[in-house]
């Protein structure tokens, strides 16, 4: 998760316009064969992922850190005629991998469709332009396609993010999608048939389950790749030290050095609140109520070098971060104070060399 290699001056360009000299300079070195419609070879979309050198020397930078067997699962499906479920705890990269896949695979990821709990069936199938309904009558000029309808036609994938946060009889419009490959259109009497390389990438965040659990018809429709957090703690603080200099990058941060120390504390605070136990196995501890995840880790780092760029001396301290990281943790006011409290004073303080964040957290603490 580096910086981009294009320069687009967007504060969120899309992964195929961030990206594109790495996907241009794989698809000129790709020799593979390629499925119908796919800009890339299967192999090609894993190295995008997991990044790597190509023959003729250019870097690809590594978009996600993890298994490499679960992205070779998760794209073979793709080539098959099965939908993908990313699955995960929050900030396992379920979003960050979908659009990565959907911009090597298709060079579109903007495809999407946003789950909430008021997500309605036109946002799967499709809606109308109601003044040239009424005027017009039912036509294919009043018509207006849903993404997953677009991605169909032009056979691209179409990205559904949040499934699970989709009401029920809303998620079942996928069933015909799925099983069929065909969108029918009961107003004009036709139907869209998919084009070939079309397929669905559906995020569900595991903490979801039992909002609007996913029928047993349609969960057949997809293969369920599980996205872990990251296994060791090394790992961990690698993810978050290249994603915190891509966002600083983007934001135009002024420069701050991203101590590792820093960011390994932070780390290994989450880490630990988050298993129930310290690193070293010998203190049993209190989970709170958040996620702590890795992104959460992110975001409190990169709010940490916004802080002491523009309003400390410019390097990474215990003090920028130690009002974040209280956020991150606290959000049950009572429960998750108490967990809080009992951290910092039996593990926290306990540790010499965290003597400076123990006061900052003590001082934000109150």
């Amino acid at each position: 998760m580096t910086a981009p290699t294009t320069d687009t001056g967007l504060l969120r360009p899309h992964a195929e316009q961030a990206y594109a000299a790495e996907l241009a300079a794989l698809a000129a070195a790709d020799d593979r064969p390629r499925p119908p419609s796919w800009q890339l070879s299967p192999a090609a979309v894993v190295t995008y992922l997991l990044g790597g050198v190509l023959p003729d020397g250019t870097a690809i930078s590594p978009k996600y850190i993890g298994p490499r067997r679960l992205l070779e699962v998760a794209v073979s499906t793709l080539a098959t005629d099965r939908a993908l479920l990313l699955l995960g705890v929050p900030g396992t990269a379920k979003t960050w991998v979908s659009e990565h896949l959907a911009a090597a695979v298709s060079g579109d990821s903007t495809l999407l469709v946003q789950g909430t709990s008021g997500t309605a069936e036109e946002a799967i199938r499709y809606g109308w332009n109601y003044a040239r309904l009424l005027a017009e009558g039912p036509s294919e000029a009043a018509l207006v396609p849903s993404p997953v309808m677009t991605a169909m036609r032009a056979g691209k994938i179409a990205r559904i993010e949040e499934l699970t946060r989709i009401p029920s009889d809303v998620q079942d419009a996928l069933i015909t999608v799925l099983s069929e490959k065909t969108l029918p259109v009961p107003e004009l009497g036709s139907e869209v048939q998919a084009a070939k390389g079309f397929t669905v990438i559906a995020t569900a965040n595991d903490r979801d389950r039992g909002v609007n659990d996913l029928s047993s018809a349609l969960r057949r429709r997809f293969n369920t790749v599980v996205l872990p957090l990251p296994a060791g703690e090394d790992e961990e603080v690698a993810i978050v030290t290249r994603r915190v200099a891509e966002l600083g990058a983007a934001l135009e941060l002024p420069p701050v050095p991203a101590a590792a120390e820093e960011i390994r504390r932070v780390v290994r605070v989450f880490r630990e609140l988050r298993a129930g136990v310290t690193a070293d196995g010998r203190t049993k501890l209190k989970s709170p109520s958040g996620t702590l995840s890795t992104a959460e880790a992110i975001s409190v780092l990169t709010n940490g070098i916004a802080l002491s760029a523009h309003f400390g001396d410019g390097v990474l301290r215990a003090s920028d971060i130690a009002g974040a990281v209280l956020g991150s943790v606290i959000k049950d006011p009572v429960a998750d104070a108490v967990v809080w409290t009992e951290y910092l004073e039996a593990v926290v303080r306990e540790r010499p060399e965290w003597a400076d964040f123990y006061r900052a957290c003590r001082e934000v603490s109150g």
